[in-house]
């Protein structure tokens, strides 16, 4: 099990109102998932990745992530492993414009304290099929490219688990398809895992795990 989430609940103070996001969501992630969130925006999909990537916090409940319980830890602590265990694709890509293709995806090594490697770095450009991108600056590469990159960069450190948050959203049909198959590829090849938050019934649909938030409940789906 890498990832076991027990209840948890989320809310915003909005003046003297509280809004209610979610509540009592549960659930399990192992080895080689490929989980799909469906919801409309506004949902809370991104709040819940963000909870489930330690990049926030739940109001209650319980986060174990590979036998370690969240709320034991430090900041520090959280922050090492979030570093080392788990892997972020976001909607906009963060790559850093003045690094090159291949520096940009060799960054999460040295966050780890490790020397850049090199060779990893550009099999698994070549692996995205960006073989004669390596050089290129993210100026200089398409919106489906620059995903790729970032793809690549959440790889790097041989992540227990990849979240990516609508990764999708801002691409074109073709772009989208593209990168759709790679996260399948990738789960497929690799056995790694993913969990990824979509409003997009046809992204949703490659989920061995497909689950569906709307008005504050995670429900297990058939529906998309």
């Amino acid at each position: 099990m890498i990832l076991k989430v027990n209840n948890i609940s989320k809310s915003f103070r909005n003046g003297e109102k509280t809004l209610s996001v979610f509540s009592d969501v549960s659930i399990e992630i192992e080895s080689g998932d490929l989980i799909t969130i469906m919801g409309p925006s506004g949902s809370g999909k991104s709040t819940l990745l963000n909870i489930l990537g330690t990049l926030d916090t739940a109001d209650s409940g319980s986060i174990i992530l590979n036998g370690m319980n969240m709320a034991g830890l430090s900041q520090n602590d959280i922050a090492s492993v979030r570093n080392t265990q788990l892997g972020f694709v976001f909607q906009f890509h963060h790559l850093l414009p003045e690094f090159t293709a291949l520096e940009n995806v060799l960054i999460p090594n040295q966050i780890k304290g490790k020397d850049g490697d090199i060779e990893k770095g550009k099999n698994l450009l070549d692996y995205m099929g960006l073989s004669e991108r390596v050089d290129h600056f993210p100026s200089q590469l398409s919106g489906g490219e620059r995903l790729r990159v970032a793809v690549v960069r959440a790889l790097m450190n041989d992540p227990k688990l990849v979240f990516a948050d609508e990764p999708t959203g801002n691409l074109d049909r073709e772009n989208a398809n593209r990168l759709v198959e790679l996260f399948k590829k990738i789960n497929r090849d690799l056995n790694q895992a993913f969990v990824i938050t979509t409003h997009n019934p046809d992204v949703a649909s490659i989920g061995n795990k497909q689950y569906y938030l709307s008005e504050g409940t995670l429900s297990f789906s058939d529906r998309v």
